[in-house]
């Protein structure tokens, strides 16, 4: 899906979010664009990349994706590669895995599921602090550990600037 598409598909969702709890749709919509790749890697409508917990209710799927850590021995479903990196002059090892994650029946129980996820995991409560200043916001939740990459924080504040690019003003 291209950007200009993937904004006018799912910025009703954002914006719902938005309204609801006061997260900015922009940071939303970065989000979501970051982890389904502009929708093109969103099985089950999975958007936000919010893993499955336990793996065995039915809610789940195992997918492929990337994580970054400082050692070797972390576990998961499945470990296809682990490769040493060095990321920003830090010494990682970039594992290529399958994991649990969850699935939804339609992109909006997955915009709704990912509000939830926000008010109900403490970690987050800094980003929930700044949660109208998009880049404020994303940079709080890589703070906070949503995902693994090392650079998470600065690829968000880039995906916010495209994000708004497109939004209607």
């Amino acid at each position: 899906m291209k950007p200009d598409d993937f904004v006018k598909a799912y910025l009703p969702y954002a914006t719902q979010v938005e309204k609801k709890i006061g997260i900015s749709a922009a940071a939303i919509l970065a989000q979501a664009a970051l982890e389904s790749s502009w929708g093109s890697k969103a099985p089950g409508n999975m958007f936000f990349g919010i893993k499955d917990t336990d793996g065995v209710n039915g809610n789940e799927q195992l997918v492929t994706t990337t994580e970054y850590h400082d050692y070797i021995g972390v576990k998961y479903p499945e470990v296809i590669s682990i490769v040493p990196v060095t990321v920003s002059g830090k010494k990682k090892f970039k594992y290529t895995v399958k994991d649990y994650f969850r699935k939804y029946n339609t992109p909006a129980e997955s915009f709704e599921d990912h509000c939830k996820f926000f008010l109900t995991n403490p970690r987050y409560a800094g980003a929930l602090a700044v949660k109208s200043d998009p880049y404020k916001f994303v940079e709080a939740v890589a703070k906070a550990g949503y995902a693994t990459a090392p650079d998470y924080a600065t690829t968000m504040k880039s995906m916010v600037d495209s994000i708004m690019r497109r939004m209607p003003k």
